[in-house]
């Protein structure tokens, strides 16, 4: 699944789990009892709210998997609940002032329930520490992302009386690399079908952390160093999920193309992981992000070519156009390294749907500088790139060492007109698909859609026409009329509209529901017996940047 402009509501009996991306947040809740001993109940209600990237989002959906086994449940607001955790992110101040923001909103709500628990996870966590509770000393726990697995057992001693508690990882500076990998624990507990926001995508952790330690970039010292997974563990994880139900995996990484598992001779990467993945049965889809353009191997470019259910979308960051910039930021590649990779992408798999991030304003940037990233976008003809005004961060060593000294009002303007840029690309790039036949993985309800259903307050009939969406191979949003039990499923439509970011069409009369299980429609359909029932909407995107970052989120690559 992309997550790039995926919003799901989700309603689990008289709960509700909703994830937007629209300001990159997620909410989760649902009501039960948890029976303790004997004939006594008490309840234990769960709301958390997450900002950031897949990573987060994954993190989330585990830690609420994780404290369902030990008899929490989700509450339906933040209000009725007896712990309110918020995953955090620290790549940008705006995703920092946003928690902090939301803290101090619930600060009346912790006076009116001092039982309450307040928790910080996640990377401002781990980056802030004992930070967070000087500027909010309301919150019992902050975890940073390396200790997620003792959430558990961290709310049982609070709630014993324990008091306030922080359990961070090791900075990178404090110890050997063996000792900080260790400190920073893999967070990979079984998974719960009913937390996922779909019953047919899923994202699956190929490793944690990262050693690229780009001048710009927290993520090294708040998730630690790079470590990969087992190769087992993830195609279990993987054949458990398609189980499931599961159509479409996504695998996720700081930089996922990096992936190696040493185990005596042997070494295991990221294009070996896919062939086994590709050998699923009933798996329709594999996606991969985020890559790192050093690391973009011919193997890799073949399994992509070569792997049938491999998706031939690459989101490979060049983050700037200019090799000076380039340098400042060390990113560790140059200009030519980069379209040298394009190049041999596009000659093993030409119909390739190429994706970047770009940052503007960074330290020093000139106006020059500035015009080698427009140029950039002309000439390589991303499908669309996620464009940011640099955003200094403490601890990193453009902080320490440069001056940001663009001005907000440059960064501003050079944000709105490399997004123009890309616009005019993305337009033009789209313009071949009309009249295309397509494959699309039907993900759910427009937004326009959502709000329709929402005002009637239940799920739709099986066979009642609304407006979907889903996404092709290449991970183009399309939009479709179609009955509501297609979602979920595989469907040939026809291209009759395109736009920068979103095409139209129609579906055909033959609709490729090679499925022989019907778990959508038992997961999604109302039997009034307290059974799921599910309605999720996509995201439309206006713009492909930051903006006010709220846009969309995506794999934050180092």
């Amino acid at each position: 699944m992309s997550w790039r402009g995926l919003g799901l509501i989700c309603l689990y009996g008289t709960g509700v789990l909703s994830i937007s991306a629209a300001g990159a947040t997620v909410s989760a809740g649902f009501v039960c009892l948890a029976r303790i001993t004997g004939m006594t109940t008490i309840e234990k209600r769960l709301w958390i709210e997450t900002v950031g990237c897949q990573m987060n989002v994954l993190d989330s959906e585990l830690v609420v998997a994780a404290l369902r086994r030990d008899g929490w449940t989700m509450a339906p607001s933040r209000v009725e609940a007896d712990a309110v955790f918020f995953n955090t992110c620290s790549v940008r101040q705006h995703a920092e002032d946003k928690i902090y923001s939301a803290l101090g909103r619930v600060r009346t709500e912790k006076r009116d329930r001092p039982g309450m628990i307040v928790g910080v996870l996640g990377c401002m966590a781990q980056k802030d520490q004992d930070l967070v509770r000087k500027r909010a000393p309301w919150v019992d726990l902050v975890v940073g992302p390396g200790q997620l697995h003792r959430i558990g057992g961290l709310l049982d001693e609070i709630r014993a009386g324990s008091g306030p508690r922080m359990e961070v990882s090791l900075n990178r500076t404090a110890g050997s690399r063996l000792s900080v990998a260790e400190s920073f624990e893999s967070y990979d507990p079984d998974r719960d079908p009913q937390m996922r926001p779909t019953p047919f995508q899923a994202l699956v952790r190929t490793q944690t952390g990262c050693d690229k330690f780009c001048a710009f970039c927290v993520v090294p010292g708040v998730r630690g160093p790079e470590q990969a997974r087992p190769p087992e563990a993830i195609e279990r994880e993987c054949r458990k999920l398609v189980a499931e139900g599961c159509r479409e995996i996504t695998l996720i990484g700081q930089t996922v193309n990096s992936y190696r598992w040493n185990s005596g001779d042997t070494t295991v990467r990221l294009s070996d992981l896919l062939e086994r993945l590709d050998a699923i049965d009933g798996l329709n889809r594999i996606k991969f992000v985020t890559n790192y353009p050093r690391d973009m191997t011919d193997d890799l470019i073949e399994a992509v070519r070569d792997l049938p259910k491999v998706s031939p979308y690459l989101h490979v960051p060049a983050q700037h156009g200019c090799d000076a910039v380039l340098t400042r930021m060390k990113r560790g590649y140059s200009i030519g390294l980069y379209r040298d990779m394009i190049a041999r992408v596009r000659q093993a798999v030409p119909h390739a749907s190429i994706t970047s991030d770009f940052i503007v304003g960074f330290c020093g940037e000139t106006e020059e500088e500035f015009e080698s990233s427009v140029a950039l976008v002309h000439e390589i003809g991303f499908r669309n790139s996620f464009i940011f005004k640099y955003s200094p961060r403490p601890g990193t060593k453009a902080f320490d060492r440069q001056v940001d000294d663009v001005p907000e009002s440059v960064k501003r303007s050079r944000n709105n007109r490399l997004l123009e840029a890309q616009t005019q690309v993305s337009l033009a790039g789209n313009q071949s698909f009309l009249g295309r036949t397509v494959e699309i993985l039907i993900e759910g309800l427009s937004p326009h859609e959502e709000l329709n259903i929402e005002s009637l307050g239940s799920a739709p009939a099986a066979d009642t026409m609304v407006q979907l969406v889903g996404r092709t191979t290449c991970d183009r949003i399309v939009v479709v009329d179609a009955p509501w039990r297609v979602v979920g499923r595989m469907l040939l439509v026809t291209i009759t509209e395109v736009g920068a970011w979103t095409l139209s069409g129609t579906r055909t009369a033959l609709e490729t529901l090679n499925d022989d299980r019907d778990s959508f429609q038992e997961g999604c359909q109302a039997t009034g017996n307290g059974d799921v029932q599910t309605l999720h909407s996509i995201d439309l995107p206006s713009s492909l940047s930051e903006r006010d970052e709220t846009t969309l989120p995506l794999t934050v690559e180092g």
